[in-house]
């Protein structure tokens, strides 16, 4: 265990930007150092719309953190979401020329790395390529190859692409902060390090990461991730359906969905109100609470039922025995539980970054709100565990992103290799000012 390494994590979200700094302690657990958060002005449903108002937000939370944790940042590990993320499935082989061999990595490699020469739609590249299952001569169901005798290696992966001007807005945005990418690693991805078990992974489960401008899903199966998508909608277009509803400001109908919105209409009361300041020199306006939950319930649904269907389409739903796990700000919603289970029939739970997480003087980080923001931290820790491990290099580019931009890092700081924990995370085995 490398006690005396520091990881920042750095999710840059549609409604916040928040760097967090953390440290294993000797138990293994991740101690949280420093919290910085800002304000994010500059994201519209998980992409870099405005860099310099996104360049200021990243500068803030990364100046809070430093001071609260005492560490200068240098380096970070940096999510990337968006509805610009698409999935696919691509098989592909090789035939090996020396037969009386043992498979060994470098094959391995070199069927990974032929995914990258797939074809793309232009304005986009492959980020992740994640290996399903393998064949040798035609046996199917084989999850590690290494060491068997064989002369056709096939493979069945899982490919996730971006649009290349999203990738390279994220970098220059962090470039211009003064900082350095270690790696990038999809959201989804690092949120379910946070809040998912392994035996949740193993028996099937779906992640749901309800953000401000987007919602995330990853689907796993046999601790394997199966699909991935992004769903151009969030917590914020809760927000814009109370200012219109309800003919408030915009920070009014925040207030009133984080403080007294309800998932199902049912479960508010007939006559309750609540008082909002008037403009300039008029009333107050009085809400119903029972009206402004048929405005969220009516919006939750859609956005369920779009899931639902996601779900579906993946194929596994008839297959996910340990249900939906949802996190991220929106699922603070109050009933937004048992409104999944009535549309989905699925089980669900909330998802906490609490597993985990040893003491802390920071509660806050405990939030689902911040569960992307700690898996990123522990996504870079389980790449320094495994790099001290003994793997290669090779194998770490094996699900590598990229080659990463060059590293400047400051005194105490890591820059693990972070693809090669998501070899690990796969083969072994949004946002918010203070809302959702």
């Amino acid at each position: 265990m490398q006690n005396d390494k520091i990881v920042v994590g750095l999710d840059i979200g549609t409604t916040k930007v928040c760097a967090l700094v953390g440290r294993k302690n000797e138990f293994g657990k991740l101690e949280i150092l420093g919290m910085g958060k800002a304000v994010s002005e500059g994201v519209v449903r998980g992409m870099v719309s405005n860099i310099d108002k996104t360049v200021e937000a990243i500068k803030k939370a990364i100046r809070q953190a430093e001071e609260q944790s005492g560490i200068n940042i240098g380096v970070v590990n940096v999510g990337i979401a968006g509805q610009h993320i698409k999935s696919l499935q691509h098989n592909g082989s090789i035939t090996r020329q020396v037969t009386d061999h043992e498979i060994t990595v470098e094959d391995v490699n070199r069927l990974t790395n032929d995914m990258y020469r797939l074809v793309t739609p232009p304005g986009s590249e492959i980020i992740h390529v994640m290996p399903q299952e393998y064949k040798v001569d035609y046996e199917e169901g084989i999850t590690d190859p290494v060491g068997m005798s064989g002369v056709r290696l096939e493979g069945n992966f899982h490919i996730i692409t971006a649009q290349s001007n999203a990738i390279n807005n994220i970098n220059k945005c962090i470039t211009r902060a003064g900082l350095a990418v270690d790696h990038l690693i999809l959201e989804p991805l690092a949120s379910c390090m946070s809040v998912l078990s392994d035996e949740e992974k193993e028996a099937g489960v779906v992640l749901v990461d309800i953000g401000g401008g987007t919602t995330d899903l990853a689907i796993f199966k046999d601790n394997i991730i199966r699909h991935t998508a992004v769903l151009p909608f969030g917590g914020n277009i809760i927000t814009s359906d109370i200012k219109q509803g309800c003919m408030v400001m915009q920070n009014q109908a925040e207030q009133l969905k984080v403080k007294f919105g309800k998932a199902i209409a049912d479960e508010a009361s007939d006559n309750e109100i609540v008082s909002i300041p008037g403009l300039r020199d008029r009333t107050p306006k009085e809400i119903s609470l029972k009206n402004l939950a048929y405005i969220i319930e009516a919006r939750m649904e859609e956005i369920v039922e779009l899931i639902y269907a996601e779900i579906m389409r993946s194929g596994y739903g008839n297959h996910l025995a340990a249900g939906i796990v949802i996190t991220g700000g929106g699922s603070q919603l109050q009933n937004l539980v048992q409104l999944v289970e009535y549309i989905t029939g699925m089980d669900t739970r909330i998802g906490y970054p609490n597993e985990h997480l040893g003491k802390s003087k920071i509660d806050a980080v405990k939030s689902p709100m911040y569960a992307t923001s700690v898996g990123l931290v522990l996504a870079g820790y389980q790449s320094i565990d495994q790099m001290a491990a003994g793997y290669t290099e090779t194998q770490q580019e094996q699900i590598e992103y990229k080659k990463p931009v060059q590293k400047v890092a400051k005194e105490k700081e890591s820059n693990g290799g972070l693809f090669q924990m998501i070899k690990g995370f796969l083969s072994d085995d949004i946002d918010n000012k203070q809302s959702y």
